[in-house]
């Protein structure tokens, strides 16, 4: 399930996106900008989106059950991947549609300055919404890069909003560019256009998300510490010839799956394999927390070369 931290990046982006909807509405009613009812199809849509991720992080916590044996977790792979749907399908469409709308049949922007105002105001709070996912994804970061981050990362809350806040600070600047380009040059067209800009954007975050998400929903394994780690710890175990292969795969953000295949020492009994297998497990559990289960095959070296030749 996702952390304390992913939550509290979506609460506050949540806050921020619902105040700042309601004020643009308003101020696209008012003003008949094409730009600020874009921006604020946008937050709405943001809006939603962290209302999906809580319902994701809500169903993914769900106990393991006769039907879904390994549980509920791979939930919010799913929720976030219908937030990046989302984006793309009514924030990008929406907002591409009205500025072509406006681009054919441009009007004057009346009261401008009433944008400007509300537009300040949304940067206000999206910015600290912004701050929010940046502080708990750098924490998370470590001495990653952030592409290196977005890629291992198999928590997509704390991505998706960084996302979102990022592609909605870029939306409030081109939409305020755009609704100055109108009123300085007369041209009430390039609202329009900076309402295709906006859905450009939105269409581009939700191509990232739905990327990323795709991957996580068809199964990414463990990081390469993890697997590292799971290496050493069976090679100091006593009785183990070799390690014939690792699988892992992560079911949620903080639950991953291992599959062992050992050869273990011949003249091993029944119980001195058992004991080799509960100390394994205790061991992995103890050193990675996140692995919460582990299947473990007894199989020769040989066995298992010829089981992968022949597809088994």
């Amino acid at each position: 399930m996702a952390s304390s931290g992913s939550k509290k990046v979506i609460y506050a982006a949540l806050v921020g996106n619902s105040l700042i909807a309601v004020t643009k509405f308003a101020a696209a009613v008012f003003t008949g900008s094409s730009a600020m009812f874009s921006e604020a199809v946008h937050s709405l849509v943001d809006s939603g989106n962290q209302w999906l991720l809580l319902y994701g992080i809500k169903r993914a916590r769900q106990p393991a059950d006769e039907h879904h044996p390994f549980g509920y977790g791979m939930e919010l792979y799913f929720w976030s991947f219908v937030v990046a749907i989302l984006i793309f399908g009514v924030g990008a469409g929406v907002s591409i549609y009205e500025g072509v709308q406006r681009v054919i049949q441009p009007h004057p922007i009346t009261s401008p300055y009433v944008n400007y105002a509300v537009l300040g105001l949304a940067m206000v709070f999206e910015g600290v919404a912004w701050l929010v996912a940046f502080r708990e994804f750098n924490r998370a970061k470590g001495r990653r890069t952030w592409v290196a981050e977005i890629r291992f990362s198999k928590d997509p809350t704390v991505f998706t909003v960084l996302f979102e806040d990022s592609a909605a600070m870029l939306g409030l600047v081109v939409a305020m560019a755009g609704i100055a380009a109108a009123q300085a040059f007369d041209m009430p067209v390039l609202d329009g256009v900076a309402a295709i800009l906006i859905g450009t954007i939105l269409a581009v975050t939700a191509g990232l998300l739905a990327y990323e998400c795709k991957g996580l929903l068809i199964g990414e394994g463990a990081g390469g510490a993890v697997v590292r780690g799971i290496r050493q710890i069976v090679d100091a175990q006593e009785g183990i010839k070799s390690i014939n292969e690792i699988l892992t795969m992560h079911l949620g953000p903080a639950d991953v799956l291992a599959n062992l295949s050992l050869d273990f020492k011949d003249g091993l009994s029944a119980n001195d394999v058992e004991r080799a297998v509960s100390a394994l497990e205790r061991a992995i559990k103890e050193t990675y927390p996140e692995v919460t289960r582990i299947f473990i095959e007894a199989q020769s070296a040989t066995g298992h070369a010829d089981a992968a030749r022949n597809g088994d």
